[in-house]
């Protein structure tokens, strides 16, 4: 997901006649984080100033399958091309300990009502809305405080899976 700092910010207001005030840098600079969530209420994420490619999703496989506590990952990944970079499936498959730890369930083109990371993702950016960032690493900084925050919060990242169109990747322990 991006962040970007002339995102729309929602409503304000102002006494009737005059004109409300928003104060802004003017500069447009932005950051990405992805993220993985279990159903179990766990948050795994990055945030970066980078563009997101295959490079950087191999970044982040390798530090989920480090936190993995040896368990299998099932993850469910939307069609970005980064996802299905041939570097990433080449990555995998170098060594039979990530392929027999890792598997990319790929879901179908775009659906992200199917996705329950983007349910977090909404869920950020409603949260960097309250306040605007000075620079890009005020942003990222404000990114990684509230993921920090949904950490140590499972029950929240579990209620993300209750939503109606999700709840099948409720049902696997």
């Amino acid at each position: 997901m991006g962040l970007r700092s002339d995102d729309t910010v929602g409503r304000t207001y102002s006494p009737r006649g005059q004109t409300p005030i928003v104060p802004a840098t003017g500069r447009r600079f932005g950051c990405s984080m992805i993220s993985a969530i279990s159903n179990l209420g766990r948050l795994w994420f990055m945030v970066f100033s980078c563009r997101f490619n295959g490079d950087v999703f191999i970044r982040f496989l390798a530090r989920l399958l480090r936190s993995s506590d040896g368990k299998k990952i099932i993850l469910i990944v939307d069609s970005h091309p980064a996802h299905k970079a041939a570097k990433v499936a080449r990555w995998i498959a170098a060594k039979q300990e990530r392929k027999a730890k890792l598997e990319l369930c790929f879901m179908p083109g775009y659906s992200p009502e199917l996705n329950p990371d983007e349910l977090l993702n909404q869920d950020t950016k409603q949260a960097m809305r309250r306040q605007r960032p000075r620079d890009q690493s005020h942003m990222m900084a404000n990114t990684r405080a509230h993921l920090r925050r949904r950490q140590n919060q499972p029950g929240v990242v579990r209620n993300f899976f209750e939503e109606e169109h999700v709840h099948y990747a409720a049902a696997a322990g």
